[in-house]
């Protein structure tokens, strides 16, 4: 898929038909910038110059970047106060005022006025952070953005929701571009997300501009990171490091940079419908922000189920996009994402984070399975029927589930765990032996993998062995039956909960792929 962003070389082809001279000087003028603006290229002398050599010295560089930075991202001041307005109003239409200010409505403009609105930003942007990622570094960080970007385009996620952004704020956009505001049309044609957060952040803001294709209210905003998280696996994989480095300061510039700058890529996403029988327990559900209750639904079986079905069954669903797993690792993140809630002051950042992982591993008893009677803690065989369809099947085929797995994961990235690879490299030989093909980030498929025991985890994680290969799906359905198991535990993205059995009835996880791709802005271009 092409990337959203237009090179110089495409500008120049797209005006090729403008205006005499004459008339290009006559547009120029009203628009020319204050005196104390810096000339329009400056971008591009920053990014070529080393200012160092020229003698401006490290002060006068960092203020030229900062300065080009603003006038590249900024949004008008209207739009600004019109956006802010929808969001606060939770309608659209509150921001309507800004119309009365717009450049060039209302009156008889120059028909070239709309190829380059004249309060309209080169590359707008707005930043999502979350505060509660990456220990302290959250909340200093999105006050480092507000000083590059302004205030009002950093968005603190636990207060302004990106559904309520999509829903409100990208839609007072659109209706001031309906009534004729060109500025407005280039801001949201044009528009970039930068999200500061762990990879369950990443995936709910991507969820949610992913309502954008079903309403039909394209283009979608491509995404860029800023790694926060624990993992960081989507950002892993699309060049946006591990963590956060320790010069934070100089790194979110450069990342607003990259994240304005940099091609757009392509990445698969999957649905995900958990559909459960309906005895009150859902209402004791804590679900991450990225799962939605649907409600009492419909369950069609189409010759998979072994167990009972109930007659009433509710259900929830969800967009995930680099893993979803149950049993010993949604256990693990679990436990770890309560302590976090429970006591924040414990989990400080990514290396604490990952020694918590570790205690809470063997405090429950995932290295002595063997040695262990308690019956959540035995093989997923016991509880679990897992059917798949393969790419270009319509037909589900029962795969059996080896009796030594505790985990079961359908990984979409090369990513997991902090950036490593359970799948392994596997040689042409072995993939042919299987019937599988070369694993990719958009290839319609899912890799399915069982980990053993806490010792055959740790062997994987170290990627000194690969984990299980079960196989590579084009859809998965999971049936659960309860029996002894009164919970199993799931995750998706880093975003783990506690799903409640029922000892009479199955409960159903379905994923499948969602028909359209999600865009990533690609952070190892520069």
């Amino acid at each position: 898929m092409r990337s959203r962003s237009r090179s110089c070389s495409e500008m120049s082809i797209s005006l090729s038909a403008s205006p005499s001279p004459a008339e290009r000087e006559a547009l120029r003028l009203p628009r020319s910038p204050p005196a104390a603006a810096p000339p329009p290229l400056v971008g591009a002398l920053i990014e070529s110059l080393s200012f160092r050599s020229c003698g401006f010295g490290r002060a006068a560089s960092s203020a030229f970047e900062k300065e080009d930075l603003r006038l590249r991202v900024a949004l008008p001041q209207r739009l600004r106060d019109a956006l802010h307005a929808a969001l606060k109003a939770r309608d659209p239409s509150a921001g309507a005022f800004a119309l009365e200010e717009a450049p060039g409505v209302g009156t008889a403009a120059n028909p070239w006025f709309a190829l380059a609105p004249e309060d309209a930003p080169e590359n707008p942007l707005v930043a999502f952070v979350n505060p509660r990622s990456g220990g302290r570094l959250g909340p200093v960080l999105k006050s480092r953005l507000q000083e590059l970007i302004g205030e009002d385009q950093v968005f603190d996620i636990t207060v302004v929701k990106p559904s309520a952004f999509v829903e409100y704020g990208l839609g007072c956009l659109e209706q001031l571009a309906d009534s004729g505001d060109h500025s407005a049309r280039s801001v949201r044609n044009n528009l970039r997300v930068m999200v500061a957060g762990g990879d369950g952040t990443v995936g709910w803001v991507l969820g949610c501009l992913g309502e954008l294709y079903v309403q039909n209210r394209g283009p979608v905003p491509p995404v860029a990171v800023i790694p926060l998280g624990t993992g960081n696996d989507l950002s892993r994989s699309f060049g946006w490091g591990a963590s956060f480095p320790f010069s934070w300061k100089a790194a979110a510039k450069r990342s607003l940079y990259k994240a304005i700058l940099g091609t757009v890529s392509c990445l698969d996403s999957w649905h995900i419908v958990v559909s459960m029988p309906e005895e009150g327990e859902e209402q004791e559900l804590d679900l991450p922000h990225s799962l939605r209750h649907l409600g009492e639904c419909t369950f069609y079986d189409d010759g998979t189920a072994e167990g009972e079905l109930s007659e009433t069954v509710c259900c929830f669903d969800g967009v995930f996009y680099n893993y979803f797993s149950i049993g010993m690792d949604a256990q693990v993140a679990y436990g770890f994402h309560q302590l976090r809630d429970e006591k924040p002051f414990l989990a400080s950042g990514p290396l604490s984070n990952k020694l918590i992982y570790a205690g809470y591993t063997c405090k429950q008893g995932w290295f002595f399975t063997q040695c262990i009677s308690d019956p959540e803690l035995r093989g997923l065989t016991n509880i679990i029927r897992l059917s798949i369809k393969k790419m270009d099947s319509s037909e589900w085929e029962h795969i059996p589930v080896p009796s030594s797995v505790r985990a079961i994961v359908a990984l979409n990235l090369h990513n997991y765990a902090s950036g490593r690879n359970p799948w392994g490299n596997l040689k042409p030989e072995y993939l042919e032996k299987k019937g599988f093909v070369e694993a990719q980030s958009d290839d319609g498929l899912l890799e399915i993998f069982g980990l053993k025991q806490g010792w055959h985890a740790s062997l994987v994680m170290v990627e000194l062995i690969s984990a299980k290969h079960i196989a590579q799906a084009a859809a998965i359905r999971l049936e659960i039956k309860g029996g002894q198991w009164r919970d199993a535990y799931m995750q998706m993205d880093g975003e783990p909960w506690k799903q409640p059995l029922s000892t009479e009835y199955s409960t159903f996880v379905d994923i499948k792929r969602v028909p359209y791709p999600s865009m990533i802005i690609s952070g190892a271009d520069r």
